[in-house]
């Protein structure tokens, strides 16, 4: 219990306890006060929804016009090829896409791919870096770093197969293997990173003479499908940055690969979290929090002394952010780059055992919540004092809204109401708990007008829900069509928008209950499970079949 002693920790499991316990206590004991905070939380809340659909649109539009950007060069690839414009078919596979950009200049950087793995299927990882493979400069400036871990049995000889497969296809191929017993460590894909990154790396530079200066590593999930475009863009923002060795890039991230396969609870919930990264991606100041998929030099991972390894580090994009943030004094910001990532949703043989594999990967998601501490703690510390405050609060504002809102808006927007309406105003006069000489709403013009305002601002609340969902419809066309070069039957139709009844149900299981779990836990001084999910590669053009059993 000994980090229970920071007052930084107990943030985190109290915030969601005490919306818990003020929903029939505030009506019961203290309703004037209940009222204003009520007021002040459901007006907060509807202003930064608001404006998380503000910055939504912008980032889609930014996406729409990268990708629109891209197929503008193609196309002036094929009218200088000799390809008559009225001849031009827009059904080529990604694959063929890549095939076709070898009319631009070669990167100015080794781009080094870190693929951290555990029991993930062979086939799987082969479709995954045969995508990367596929890039114009793959055999000149890329490196892949094979993160393996040495707990799974044949590792080994599993990632020799892979170099054998790929050994002409990119400059260099470097396994590692991250021992189980390091001490102090926590399992999970940060340790494996840190250890391939400091390890892979280093090869690179002293075996094969590589300048770490030029070396961008790009963190990668293992069903990730990497588009040459993202390489580019990323390249251009480090060309236009005065200070590339603190720049860190943050591409979005879509589900379209297997998306049709999975329960439309599963679809729905990641299309929000979707929706909630690209929103993200327009934060003011260059402070964007990466999801999954993301690039920095090797220059920044060393200087801050590459991914830390412990349990508090679980969420290892978003801790990796924070550390590179408060260890260089506020100087890193993130470059976003538009163009989408598209991964898979966790799906399994079942109904089922597809639901419950996505609640063990959200539990496994908000175990981050254990940034919130970390992140207050650095923010007032004396050395992080050269920092702007101003810079310093909303880092805190982003963290607490990332990990705070989603543990306490469930029980709070479809309880706090209802309940008071229910303890103040009883159906029937046997029940009633609160005498009407003790009744704010009754007794005060003030706080009956307060409370009309609240019922207004509650029923209000999903309206930006329905812009995002508006806004991400036309996107995911733009992106499946445009993009990935799909047809409209292989893409969302406006029938569709029946998935979206789940909503209410997905987001208080995949959502409010894990969130409220995982901050309750910070409680208790044990170690979690890292819970990584087994992949069943199927070999269509859906790609995955995953469960949730595997565990580190």
């Amino acid at each position: 219990m000994s980090r229970l002693c920071s007052p930084s920790e107990w943030v985190a499991p109290l915030v969601p306890i005490a919306s818990l316990a003020i929903l029939p206590l505030g009506p019961l004991f203290f309703p004037r006060t209940y009222l204003l905070v009520l007021f002040a939380y459901f007006t907060v809340f509807l202003y930064t929804q608001l404006n998380h659909v503000r910055k939504f649109w912008l980032t889609s539009r930014k996406i729409r016009m990268t990708i629109r950007k891209w197929n503008k060069r193609l196309g002036t690839y094929r009218e200088t090829s000799g390809t008559k414009k009225d001849d031009i078919e827009y059904t080529d596979t990604l694959d063929e896409v890549e095939e076709k950009l070898q009319y631009y200049q070669d990167p100015h950087y080794f781009h080094v791919f870190i693929i951290p793995n555990y029991c993930e299927p062979e086939e799987l990882l082969k479709d995954t870096i045969e995508r990367i493979a596929n890039h114009s400069n793959a055999q000149t400036q890329y490196g892949l770093i094979l993160a393996m871990e040495e707990s799974e049995h044949g590792w080994e000889e599993k990632a020799r197969r892979l170099q054998s497969y790929f050994s002409d296809k990119f400059c260099q191929i470097v396994i590692t293997g991250h021992p189980s017993d390091i001490p102090g460590e926590s399992r999970g894909k940060g340790s494996n990173v840190a250890y391939a990154a400091r390890h892979g790396c280093m090869e690179l530079v002293e075996k094969y003479c590589i300048d770490r200066q030029r070396i961008i590593i790009t963190v990668s999930d293992s069903d990730s499908a990497i588009p040459e475009l993202y390489i580019r863009e990323v390249e251009e923002a480090l060309a236009k940055t005065e200070d590339p060795y603190h720049l860190l890039c943050a591409p979005p991230i879509f589900f379209s690969r297997n998306c049709f396969d999975v329960p439309a609870a599963v679809r729905v919930t990641d299309i929000t979290w979707s929706a909630m990264v690209m929103s993200n991606l327009s934060n003011s100041r260059g402070m964007c929090i990466p999801c999954s998929n993301y690039s920095l030099s090797m220059v920044l991972a060393d200087e801050v002394g590459y991914w830390d390894t412990d349990a508090d580090a679980v969420g290892e994009d978003m801790h990796m952010w924070l550390k590179c943030f408060w260890k260089t004094q506020g100087q890193v910001r993130t470059a976003p780059i538009y163009v989408p990532i598209n991964l898979t949703n966790v799906q399994t043989k079942s109904y089922l055992s597809n639901v419950n594999a996505r609640y063990v990967q959200a539990k496994r998601h908000y175990n981050g919540v254990a940034d919130v501490a970390y992140t207050l703690k650095n923010a007032f510390q004396t050395s992080s004092a050269s920092i702007s405050l101003f810079e310093r609060l909303k880092v805190c504002f982003i963290i607490l809204e990332a990990h705070m809102i989603p543990a306490t808006s469930g029980w709070l927007m479809f309880a706090a109401v209802p309940l008071m309406q229910f303890i103040l105003f009883p159906p029937f006069q046997t029940l009633a708990l609160v005498s009407p000489s003790d009744n704010p709403i009754l007794t005060s013009e003030f706080y009956g007008h307060l409370w009309s305002l609240i019922k207004i601002i509650t029923l209000c609340l999903p309206l930006p829900l329905f812009g995002t969902l508006i806004v991400y419809e036309q996107l995911h066309r733009t992106i499946d069509r445009e993009f990935l070069n799909k047809s409209e039957s292989e893409s969302r139709k406006w029938s569709n928008l029946i998935d979206y009844i789940n909503l209410p149900v997905a987001a208080w299981l995949f959502m409010t209950l894990p969130s409220t779990l995982a901050c309750v836990k910070r409680l208790l001084n044990r170690q979690e499970k890292y819970i990584t999910s087994e992949k069943l590669f199927r070999g269509d053009n859906n790609g995955l079949i995953i469960e949730a059993s595997s565990s580190i």
